[in-house]
């Protein structure tokens, strides 16, 4: 990459975005008042919270891999972005079809994982009668982020990667043998129908299929994008700092972080004032 590209995304890194001015942005709402809800269409059935309230959508993708739920973001996120910005953005979060440890079920989609799960996201956003919105998302929610960016360019405004999901070169079936061992029993116990031939079809679709880079785009789709994208990079083996690294180098539109970033806990606050930030600059009334 060039100097130039170099220097700017160092500079992101340095500084927060300067912020456009305030709006207030009101769209139609069942259950306006916030709180738990259920999301139904035909056999899927997705648990939600929604805070209400007339800020700018900000839809928000728990970590936790196939296990992703909402309650990781009061547990084992490194900030809970639901608790950050509910006083400024219209703040959905849901459990992930079929996670264990969640309320959200469905067919289990051997062909189209990672898409069935975009259904979901963005079927949940029609039921709100939200158009436009700011995704964030934390591990997993990197590549479903990029997923929903190439499904409905027009609708995300922005991207928030925290921690993102990324292939590694020297272990390309990490998350295949991962989800094989721990969430596949588990998603067994909750639905004796499914066979274990059936889980490790979805499994290899999801993860060996295309197993480079981000899993739901290619590094030419990334270089393409031009929704303004925020990466906060990790260095752990699910969320390898290269690839993430990597995507933000491509994408015309990105910033990074600092790094590291969650480690001493004295820098989170600095990291979610950069979301705040970015967010705030990208916006659209």
């Amino acid at each position: 990459m060039d100097n130039n590209r170099r220097t700017l995304l160092a500079t992101g890194a340095a500084a927060a975005v300067v912020a456009a001015a305030p709006t207030a942005f009101a769209q139609a709402k069942p259950g306006q008042g916030g709180g738990m809800s259920i999301y139904q269409k035909g056999d899927v059935r997705i648990h939600y919270e929604d805070t209400g309230g007339s800020g700018f959508p900000l839809l928000i993708i728990p970590g936790g891999g196939l296990n992703s739920t909402i309650g990781f973001l009061a547990g084992a996120a490194p900030f809970n972005a639901i608790e950050e910005f509910k006083n400024e953005y219209r703040c959905i979060a849901a459990d992930l079809r079929n996670a264990p440890g969640g309320q959200s079920s469905g067919p289990l989609e051997v062909e189209r994982p990672w898409d069935s799960h975009a259904d979901d996201q963005l079927g949940l956003m029609d039921h709100l009668g939200i158009k436009q919105f700011i995704a964030l998302g934390y591990c997993i929610g990197g590549p479903m982020i990029w997923n929903l960016i190439k499904r409905a360019p027009d609708r995300v405004v922005a991207g928030v990667l925290a921690q993102p999901v990324g292939s590694r070169p020297e272990a390309r079936d990490f998350f295949y043998e991962g989800n094989l061992k721990s969430w596949a029993p588990e998603i067994m116990k909750r639905r004796p129908e499914l066979t274990m031939e059936t889980i490790d079809r979805f499994l290899t679709k999801m993860y060996r299929t295309n197993p480079d880079f981000v899993f739901t785009v290619t590094r030419d789709f990334v270089r393409s994008c031009r929704t303004p994208v925020l990466v906060l990079p990790d260095d752990v083996p699910p969320h390898p700092y290269a690839v993430a690294m990597e995507s933000a180098m491509l994408a015309p539109n990105a910033e990074v972080s600092m790094f590291p970033w969650k480690e001493p806990k004295e820098r989170i606050p600095l990291a979610v004032r950069q979301i705040r930030s970015f967010m705030k600059a990208h916006r659209t009334a």
